[in-house]
């Protein structure tokens, strides 16, 4: 039986896919401490588990192995310290080295008993029974010794900081990850499929978050130690779900302290199947062409043609009742060849794509372009200060139409720029002065920052491309609201992906226009689910299980055997054995995207089966002052004439084929519905 619309299922799916700011996870956990729950010794556990589970799939015996602390002087230090006591009493040799002015008192004891060997490199340190060094010389012969150690083990666990952390590290700890890990950029290891390893040593443990890396806004602002390993508690951080800092991470492990989440509002929230499968339309009884939606496409021009190719053909295929093509006669003809069944020309849509292959500004020297003129002429009604704006279908700007926003756009307009895109669209419009001189490479250090900022300046919703993807959105207060989508494989980075993606999205939202009218703050996640469907059709076209973003294993103290069968290589799963092409997969172009659409949606689908339907309800979808009529009798919005809108209505004389009807207004006697029922008979 299908468990999309389980109760306990969504629960544990909102508590891997929901990620809250560090404020709010100290005071969810301040009631917990305060009523005396051992925290700190259940995330021990949890990483010494962790600890054990990595050495065992790295074949490395308790007997054979070496362990290394990094301990700071906080919290995060005292749970490593816990942890290394605990592997310690096992006999696993484990050599803490103290990167602060002092431990975790109670973890340090611990340690201590447990025969753990302790190094201090800061000559301020105060820590009882073990010595600082005495000066300049011997704290740098302690900090050669210690990193000779470190990066002769098996396993490094990072606990130098925890989520209080804010800005890069700085002093002995920012030169220990520099020399452990990356003195700054994004990590360079090979994009491998979740609890995969090259198998080199050291492994990296991290403590609830690895040291170094952006805890609230996903940033990589100074040294770092990328680790293998996360295992983060109480709930997931921003810094797990963002990039670049997700990247760091490696296989996610969340721990369940059992916190009281409904007062808080998450930072971040990840697309996962189960909400991309609700909100997929389903086919209904009575369905029309039109009602299944209509996309809209000013895509290509008569120097890129192929981007009209590739954006009606993925939108023809994204579940979608029809699409609609306006472009040069050169594109028109290739679209057709591709997609016979588009229609030239404007008419009522669900939802317009615009952009894909269109020349930009610079690029149309003589400002003639008829596909630029025609997506001028439309966005202007998305100008918010335009009565009917807020009337508009929505749409997806890509892009060679990014330079034709107007001044401020309505919430239903969805941008779709990359890093090189959004910062010279920031660049462009920005007054702050600092802004003229963004570039792609600061997009891609702090895409939030910047994705958030292109939706203050424009009022759209922006949805920023990468390996894992960012959309700025809005909440039902008009605030900004964050969602990723990391489905995607790194072989998706192929020329022509973008384009497909803009015709997924515009088919996403044609079919959700309904709700849309109703709540267009919904933008956003609609757009995440256009992402996740683009991305999970890449994982099939390839044949990789590797992606962007993974969804955490839940830590189980009463289920060892699950937590170690969780932590294992998703390529050594049986259930994937029948279509992974190996573990890596291998490169796809975006056509080959395009074939797995279809399957992307059928797997998203088939979490309906067998549900109760009596459970799936749609009240959340209709407002309680407007009513279902108001969503029935909504017209769709127009641009141009629509000659063929009474195609495949049906007939209003239903005398005419000779069918049985039934007057739903009518209250019809036993006999009339005995003849009824012989007629449907024969």
């Amino acid at each position: 039986m299908s468990m999309l619309f389980d109760e306990d299922a969504e629960l544990d799916d909102e508590f891997v896919s929901a990620a809250f700011a560090s404020d709010d996870v100290r005071a969810m956990e301040k009631p917990l401490l305060e009523s005396g729950v051992p925290l700190m010794h259940m995330a021990a556990s949890a990483v010494a588990m962790s600890a054990r589970v990595m050495m065992a799939r790295a074949h490395v015996s308790p007997d054979d192995a070496q362990i290394v602390l990094l301990a700071g002087g906080g919290d995060n230090g005292g749970d490593g310290l816990f942890a290394a006591a605990e592997l310690a009493d096992q006999g696993i040799p484990v050599t803490a080295v103290a990167v602060g002015t002092s431990l975790h008192a109670q973890g340090l004891a611990a340690f201590e008993r447990a025969g753990g060997e302790v190094i201090v490199l800061d000559p301020r340190a105060a820590i009882t029974g073990h010595e600082a060094p005495a000066d300049v010389e011997e704290a740098q012969e302690a900090f050669d010794e210690a990193l000779e150690i470190a990066e002769n083990a098996n396993l490094i666990i990072d606990a130098m900081t925890g989520i209080g952390l804010v800005g890069a590290l700085r002093g002995i700890p920012a030169h220990v990850a520099a020399e452990l890990g990356r003195e700054s950029g994004l990590p360079e290891s090979m994009a491998l499929p979740k609890g995969e390893s090259l198998g080199a040593f050291p492994l990296v443990l991290a403590v609830d978050t690895p040291s170094g890396i952006g805890v609230d806004d996903g940033t990589l602002p100074g040294p770092y130690i990328p680790a293998d390993v996360t295992v983060t508690f109480g709930a997931m951080k921003p810094c797990a779900m963002l990039p670049p800092s997700a990247y760091a991470c490696g296989q996610l492990v969340l721990v369940d302290f059992d916190f009281d989440t409904a007062p808080f509002t998450p930072a971040v929230e990840a697309m996962i199947p189960r909400t991309a499968a609700q909100m997929i339309r389903m086919p209904h009884i009575a369905d029309s062409k039109y009602s299944r939606g209509v996309v809209g496409l000013i895509t290509g021009s008569q120097s890129y043609p192929g981007a009209a190719v590739l954006s009606a053909h993925a939108a023809a295929v994204s579940n979608v009742g029809m699409i609609r093509y306006c472009g040069p006669t050169r594109a028109e003809d290739l679209v057709l060849r591709e997609v016979p069944e588009a229609v030239m020309g404007q008419g009522h849509v669900q939802a317009w794509v615009v952009g894909s292959g269109v020349p930009s500004a610079e690029a149309d020297e003589n400002g003639d372009d008829v596909q630029r003129e025609r997506i001028r002429t439309l966005l202007a009604r998305y100008d918010a200060t335009v009565d009917g704006s807020a009337d508009m279908p929505p749409i997806v700007v890509d892009a060679g139409a990014l330079d034709l926003l107007p001044e401020t756009c309505t919430s239903q307009v969805l941008i779709t720029p990359h890093a090189g895109e959004l910062a010279r669209l920031i660049a462009h419009r920005d007054d702050d002065a600092a802004a003229a001189e963004v570039t792609a490479a600061d997009v891609l250090a702090e895409p939030l920052h910047w994705a958030t900022r292109a939706w203050e300046i424009t009022g759209a919703t922006v949805l920023l491309k990468g390996a894992i993807t960012v959309i700025v959105g809005y909440d039902e207060e008009g605030e900004s609201s964050v969602v990723v989508s990391g489905s995607a494989p790194a072989w998706l980075a192929s020329a022509g992906a973008g384009d497909v993606l803009a015709g997924t999205l515009g088919a996403v939202l044609a079919q959700g226009a309904d709700t849309l009218r109703l709540f267009p703050d919904q933008v956003g996640l609609h757009a995440a689910v256009g992402a996740y469907i683009h991305g999970l059709a890449a994982q099939l076209a390839s044949g990789s299980m590797q992606s962007g973003w993974n969804r955490p294993v839940v830590y189980d103290p009463a289920d060892v055997l699950g937590f170690f069968s969780d932590m294992l290589p998703i390529t050594h799963s049986p259930e994937h054995a029948h279509y992974l092409q190996g573990s890596l997969g291998q490169p796809i172009t975006a056509t080959d995207v395009i074939r797995d659409l279809t399957t992307a949606f059928s797997l998203l689908i088939r979490m309906y089966d067998d549900h109760d339907e009596d459970d799936a309800g749609d009240e959340d979808l209709i407002d309680p002052d407007e009513g279902p009529d108001d969503v029935i009798d909504a017209e769709p919005d127009d641009l141009g004439d629509d000659d063929d809108a009474d195609d495949d209505l049906g007939d209003d004389d239903p005398d005419d084929d000779g069918g049985v009807y039934l007057d739903a207004d009518r209250d019809y006697t036993d006999e009339e519905l005995d003849e009824l029922a012989k007629k449907l008979l024969g």
